[in-house]
């Protein structure tokens, strides 16, 4: 349900318009006849309320590219009574409607539309993993792109929709991935993520064998020292001491991890039904750094779960201020509905608590990024620049391999090239750099 996720989806929907006949620039699609607009594609989420109201507007009606407003489309047993409400009053005027697992089905679902039937499509594919399927990428740096792996997932957290939304866990054939990598790297990417709800859940089985996680990682890996290897999310029960030897055997996998938490309390864990416990995770921090000493970890928390108490809010301000993130993504819960947690437990914590322990959650995080931040002060790195600093044009900007956003002056460089900058000084999510 990511941003990075989501537009990855919208990419490949593009790439199957496109070998349909039709043509254009990512989010507009022309049909032949120049200067006449055919097909607005368009993309939303029912994953999260707040992303699903914000796009709505991006879905008004609009004269110019939809001629005859036609009946809206009938739901069909892909959507709950919520989503289909939505399609039949804010949707009502939009012609097609399509569901993430639909793309092989936009060329009929258009064919059909265009005779002034409306359309939908939001059935689930339980095998569908899009393979062969490579995303028209207009990425916008041109240096990092992104490569799903897999789709799916069988964790099902209690307060997560994405098993229901997603489906079970369905991992690409690896080969399909390692020439999509080598696409990316021929284009002149430098960089690629590769992508699932849990990637360490990976797990081919084919003719030729298995291929774990691990195994995945090397063989992207080994396709050009040049081409830098990210990878996001990791779930900790799965987070393999395979995959952390296999990331400091290759200097060009990146050295960060993002680690999702979402409590330091273990009733808290038990009830979102992760599957560690607080040791377990604090114990695989443990062995990540013995092994990779310089590693970068993120993570996410939730605060105001369901029933949490300020005994519960302490454990977690206490794992943080014991594992030191660089940076984290913290939000308080926010109900989804049809998730187990929303079935069997109330949403009884009060927006004002759940705000005040939020920002107290932000605050230590805060304190604890610059400490990160400034322990980087006098050290050298190997940057991947990504282009000109939003701030100041007259400097470039670019990652270092664990994760910290580095700006520096320069003029001689471009995005796609590799620099040593040193670390002069920092704020709490930037490291202010020198070139060497």
């Amino acid at each position: 349900g990511s941003a990075v996720g989501e537009g990855l989806r919208r990419l490949r929907a593009g790439q199957v318009i496109r070998r349909a006949g039709y043509d254009g620039e990512y989010g507009v699609i022309s049909l032949f006849a120049p200067g006449e607009l055919a097909v607005f594609q368009g993309q939303t989420t029912f994953l999260a309320p707040q992303a699903a109201e914000a796009s709505a507007p991006a879905f008004s009606p609009a004269p110019k590219i939809v001629e005859k407003e036609a009946e809206a489309p009938a739901p069909s047993d892909g959507l709950n009574p919520e989503q289909a409400a939505c399609v039949n009053t804010e949707l009502a005027h939009v012609a097609v409607v399509a569901g993430p697992g639909t793309y092989r089905s936009l060329p009929r679902l258009l064919e059909a539309v265009s005779d002034g039937h409306p359309q939908i499509d939001v059935m689930l594919s339980r095998e569908e993993t899009y393979a062969d399927i490579i995303p028209v990428r207009t990425d916008s740096n041109g240096v990092s792109a992104f490569i799903s792996i897999m789709r799916g997932c069988n964790n099902v957290c209690s307060y997560c929709v994405v098993p229901y939304t997603r489906g079970a866990e369905r991992s690409r054939d690896p080969r399909t991935i390692v020439r999509e990598a080598c696409d990316c790297f021929s284009r002149g990417y430098r960089e690629v993520t590769l992508l699932g709800q849990n990637v360490d859940s990976y797990h081919w089985k084919g003719e030729d064998g298995e291929v774990t996680f691990a195994q995945l990682l090397e063989k992207v890996a080994l396709i050009s020292p040049e081409l830098r290897v990210r990878f996001s999310t990791s779930n900790p029960q799965d987070f393999s001491d395979e995959v952390i030897y296999t990331m400091s055997a290759y200097d060009n996998i990146c050295k960060h991890i993002h680690f999702p938490v979402q409590s330091g309390s273990n009733r808290m864990l038990e009830k979102m039904r992760r599957r560690y416990t607080r040791e377990w995770y604090l114990s695989r921090v443990k062995r990540i750094r013995s092994i990779i000493p310089d590693c970068g970890i993120t993570t996410d928390v939730i605060a105001g779960f369901c029933a949490e108490t300020e005994e519960d809010h302490k454990q977690t301000l206490s794992l943080f201020e014991e594992v030191g993130y660089d940076t984290a993504f913290m939000f308080y819960y926010s109900e989804r509905p049809g998730t187990y947690a929303a079935r069997h437990w109330s949403d009884d914590v009060d927006i004002e608590t759940k705000t005040r322990r939020l920002n107290e959650i932000i605050a230590l995080q805060n304190r604890k990024s610059l400490e990160s931040y400034r322990r980087d002060i006098g050290h050298r790195f190997k940057v991947l620049v990504e282009g000109p600093s939003k701030k100041n044009p007259s400097e470039l900007c670019g990652r270092a391999s664990n994760n910290k956003m580095c700006v520096w002056p320069d003029t001689a460089h471009k995005a796609g090239d590799y620099v040593e900058v040193e670390v002069v000084d920092c704020t709490s999510a930037t490291l202010l750099c020198t070139l060497v």
